[in-house]
């Protein structure tokens, strides 16, 4: 017989989406909706978007506060910057109606900030419903248990009546032991977004795109995708550029509340016109954005785990980052990791000098590139495949505890 299972997402598509709504996304549209139907409840947003529609495998139950062709930065304004308060007890509330008629198995939290406290009010009232938690965090996890003090309580029962753990890193596998749990932890972690691991695009369209961002000859293009947050520290990567030679160039694709800062930041550090910002784009681009560039870099002061990192391993792309957080699983630097086969180029945090350091060791060494960027694909196709992670998911998680 099959089962239904509830989400609680602070976002999904088709708009706004992050690693945890991929996350779900890829896992959901290769489970047959035969064995389990999933529901989800999240935040609209953008008024032209349905109160209800099915994305993939997931039908989608949209709330909260929304205005016309919202762009990203719009959801730090008012009023949407309220939404992220108001789903936190009204989500539950919407989560409850659907359940008197659809008469779910389980709810599934992704994140326990903010998702988990949705589903912590939803267990008050239906015990006996199971409960599935996942944690994506990239936050700092000290940081995250300030936000909550004011419902501590709430928060500690996210972890301590889960009926199982999901975790994409070890660093959060720690996180939920130290928060209290006693049950099951599954490792599953994510995979690499499918459009990166895909064929090349044609010469013509990337040389297209190449003039688009303004790539010459004989000039080295750096890339950094992510939301343009502090964690992320794009503001290295800009400080780095500007201990590098003119011919280097910065490509930043995404959108944040720090974009404006970054931007002051550039023209400050005198290397303006040679980083270019192309705002959110579709995650259907970001792979070509990948291809006309040459090292991609992203030295995070926090991470659960990244996509991002996967996603350009997948492409062959040389990696520099930090090893904090979910990192430390899968970049591994050669003096820093002896022990392991060497799939990137680590630094420390706050950095900028080692990120301009490692620039010049990559473009020294192509024959030493070339074995690490074959490394590093291997462990994608093979550890971080969205195939077998979806597998794992329906049989070691859903099958298991539902069936």
């Amino acid at each position: 017989m099959k089962k239904k299972i509830l989400i609680f997402d602070l976002n999904y598509y088709p708009d706004h989406v992050g690693g945890a709504e991929v996350a779900v996304k890829e896992i959901t549209d290769r489970i047959s909706p035969e064995d389990y139907e999933f529901h989800m409840v999240c935040l609209g947003y953008d008024s032209k978007l349905p109160k209800e529609s099915r994305e993939g495998n997931v039908y989608v139950h949209r709330i909260g506060f929304t205005r016309p062709n919202v762009k990203l930065e719009d959801l730090s304004r008012f009023p949407l910057h309220y939404n992220k308060y108001l789903y936190l007890f009204l989500s539950p509330l919407k989560g409850m109606m659907l359940h008197r008629k659809e008469k779910f198995d389980a709810t599934w939290s992704m994140m326990a900030h903010p998702s988990g406290i949705p589903q912590a009010i939803f267990g008050l009232f239906y015990p006996r419903v199971k409960r599935i938690l996942t944690l994506q965090e990239g936050d700092p996890p000290e940081q995250m248990e300030r936000l909550y003090k004011p419902l501590w309580p709430l928060f500690k029962r996210v972890f301590t009546k889960a009926d199982v753990i999901q975790v994409i890193s070890h660093f959060l596998e720690k996180w939920a032991r130290d928060m209290g749990y006693k049950g099951e932890i599954e490792f599953i972690p994510n995979g690499a977004s499918t459009e990166s691991a895909g064929a090349r695009a044609d010469e013509e369209t990337l040389e297209k795109l190449g003039r688009l961002v303004g790539k010459k000859d004989g000039e080295v293009m750096l890339i950094s995708v992510s939301r343009l947050v502090h964690k992320n520290a794009v503001d290295d990567v800009i400080k780095a550029l500007a201990l590098l030679p003119p011919n280097f160039k910065l490509l930043i694709v995404g959108g944040g509340e720090d974009e404006d800062k970054l931007k002051e930041l550039a023209k400050e550090k005198g290397v303006g016109e040679r980083v270019i910002f192309t705002g959110h784009v579709d995650r259907t681009m970001t792979a070509q954005y990948r291809q006309i560039s040459d090292i991609f870099i992203r030295p995070s002061r926090s991470e659960g785990f990244g996509n991002s990192f996967a996603s350009s391993m997948a492409l062959r792309l040389p990696v520099i980052a930090t090893q904090e957080g979910g990192i430390a699983d899968f970049l591994f630097d050669e003096k820093r990791n002896p022990d392991k086969d060497t799939t990137g180029w680590a630094v420390d945090k706050d950095s900028p000098e080692q990120i301009a350091e490692q620039v010049k060791n990559i473009l020294a060494n192509p024959e030493f590139v070339k074995k690490v960027t074959d490394n590093a694909y291997e462990m994608v196709m093979t550890t971080y495949n969205w195939k077998f992670i979806s597998k794992n998911m329906k049989e070691k998680v859903f099958d298991k505890m539902l069936k």
